[in-house]
């Protein structure tokens, strides 16, 4: 199903060039009619374009007419804009029916946006880093080590879901050794399984350095009773752990029914933090909130992600490792 996307740069410059081109050239050779910003490859500093360019590229996105606008790429910046966004333009835009979609930096947009509006953005790929990635080159005798993989075929499948209407869910195994504990009960042979089930809850969250550095302002949701999806990238277990322990002193994680752990990548232990991991931070969250927490979501900086509805009314279903969200009930 051909649909009209376009590509802008809300955030950091777009350093990577040939990936932006190669993410073009795919959603092209998908049936895609693409539009680009015509600043979406302007620099300043680290930023793509200074604070005023990159806030007139946000409105022309929403005021394209677009299918989807898509981020080109995350980094920082977008916090710097919010108290500027247009939100009443960007939420008709929603309502016309266009899907924002992004990663990383997006969250600033994605709860200020369901602060000021409660509508609904996705949580998905950027331009660069999900379609951006090169191909194997063909003919070669030995792997080309050079060479990235080829966009996801599962984050691929994703995103055609949601152009044409049939995202429903998505569901994972979590991790063995995560700890996970869910109310058990019996089964009819005698046997003892965990499970849970969460009906109705609103689903937010995305980037935790970026969410929790919109705690105290006015773009930070207030969601009591919903289900809290967290990732991050290149941040150490101790600072993961410090920014959670921030949102549990500001009584956030408290007011969730459930919170789900996505890919956390690109730290490295070193020997000081003697057995201290991801494992260890997701057990002392556990024993101090009643709320269950849930771990490996496939979203985050990975190639093999879903995409997920920011502020839609969505039920959570666990039993032991197996976990599901659903939300096509709600379309």
């Amino acid at each position: 199903m051909k649909k009209h996307i376009y590509i802008y740069s809300p955030s950091g410059a777009v350093r990577d060039k040939a990936a932006f081109r190669r993410g073009v050239a795919r959603l092209t050779a998908l049936g895609h009619e693409v539009e680009i910003d015509p600043d979406a490859l302007t620099s300043s500093q680290r930023f793509a374009g200074d604070d005023a360019t990159r806030l007139a590229a946000i409105h022309r996105a929403a005021a394209s007419g677009a299918d989807v606008a898509l981020l080109s790429r995350g980094g920082y910046g977008l916090t710097r804009l919010l108290p500027k966004l247009r939100y009443k333009a960007i939420g008709k835009a929603i309502d016309r029916g266009m899907l924002f979609v992004g990663i990383s930096d997006f969250t600033a947009l994605q709860c200020a946006v369901l602060a000021k509006t409660g509508q609904v953005t996705w949580a998905g790929p950027a331009l660069c880093e999900g379609f951006g990635v090169g191909g194997k080159r063909p003919g070669l005798s030995a792997p080309d080590t050079s060479a990235q993989l080829a966009p996801d075929e599962i984050m691929e499948a994703c995103f055609d879901d949601l152009l044409c209407g049939q995202g429903e869910g998505a569901g994972w195994r979590q991790h063995r050794d995560s700890g996970v504990s869910l109310p058990s009960r019996t089964t009819g042979v005698g046997a003892s399984t965990s499970v849970l089930s969460i009906s109705n809850a609103t689903l937010w969250g995305g980037n935790l350095s970026v969410l929790t550095s919109l705690v105290g302002t006015p773009h930070f949701p207030e969601i009591k009773g919903g289900i809290l999806f967290l990732e991050d990238v290149g941040e150490h277990p101790y600072r993961i752990e410090r920014m959670l322990t921030q949102l549990l002193h500001a009584g956030v994680l408290a007011r969730q029914k459930a919170i789900v752990m996505g890919q956390f990548t690109g730290y490295t232990l070193t020997p000081h933090d003697r057995g201290f991991n991801l494992n260890m931070v997701w057990t002392r969250l556990r024993a101090q909130i009643k709320v269950p927490v849930l771990t490996n979501l496939p979203y985050g900086h990975v190639q093999t992600k879903v995409l997920l509805p920011v502020g839609q009314t969505v039920d959570l279903v666990a039993e032991n490792r197996d976990a599901m969200l659903f939300w096509g009930h709600s379309h």
